[in-house]
């Protein structure tokens, strides 16, 4: 995938507005998930990530996605079967990726109600605006409910277009990895953002470091650090941001 990952990355670097949408990526080749939740989460979108059909199902119980991105080629079951399998209760469009292009082969992923099909090696271009051409089409037609400006989290609030924290009349400095961690909370409150999310787009290889930079900027949000209300840890999810 070297030169769809070279793609992938001049994609995402001419991105120039955030699509606002949840993708599930389910692969089974951990190389391959980790480098499209990389670059599609570079290219604005909110990515989470399942390792196979059995994972995504947990997932699709707690959480709801806009778009489903899924390999066919993976054991177990495979990406067609969990197609046909979730389609009727379902509502998010499936675009399906493959080794095998043939038509039989995208015919079979149609029927079983993928919305689009993709066959590997694919142009990430091609990817990206597939992906938004089928998101034109599924989401409502309208104006989006006007997101909030501020999160308030007790004493302390949050700017989100300037990504400032104001605790009273005194702005609270955040460094560089704070700031980029509080946005990337802010974009989807009381929902959990996992570590390998935090780490894609920290550019950081140590997930450690995501406890770390949690750690400090607790102590510049809580009350108590050690008993955190607004910045809490999700036991199998990571971190989520609950404001007020």
């Amino acid at each position: 995938m070297n030169d769809e990952t070279t793609g992938l990355a001049e994609a995402a670097a001419a991105a120039t507005e955030p699509p606002d949408a949840h993708i599930l990526v389910i692969d089974d080749d951990e190389r391959i998930r980790t480098l499209l939740k990389r670059y599609l989460a570079r290219s604005g979108f909110y990515v989470t990530a399942a390792r196979d059909a059995a994972h995504a199902r947990r997932l699709l119980e707690g959480l709801e996605f806009d778009l489903l991105v899924v390999d066919v080629m993976m054991p177990g079951e495979d990406g067609i079967s969990f197609a046909r399998a979730v389609r009727p209760t379902l509502r998010a469009p499936i675009l399906l990726l493959t080794a095998r292009g043939e038509a039989e082969d995208r015919i079979a992923g149609l029927e079983a109600g993928a919305d689009d099909y993709l066959a590997k090696p694919f142009e990430p271009r091609e990817l990206l605006l597939r992906i938004g051409a089928i998101l034109r089409r599924t989401q409502p037609v309208g104006p989006k409910p006007e997101a909030p400006r501020t999160l308030q989290l007790g004493p302390v609030r949050y700017d989100v277009a300037r990504g400032e924290l104001w605790r009273g009349e005194e702005q609270v400095r955040l460094t560089t990895t704070e700031s980029a961690l509080m946005k990337i909370f802010a974009r989807t409150p009381h929902e959990p953002v996992d570590r390998q999310t935090l780490l894609a787009e920290m550019d950081d290889a140590q997930e450690r470091a995501v406890d770390v930079q949690v750690t400090r900027l607790r102590r510049k949000i809580e009350a108590d650090p050690k008993a955190p209300r607004y910045l809490q840890t999700v036991r199998g999810s990571g971190y989520m941001l609950a404001p007020d």
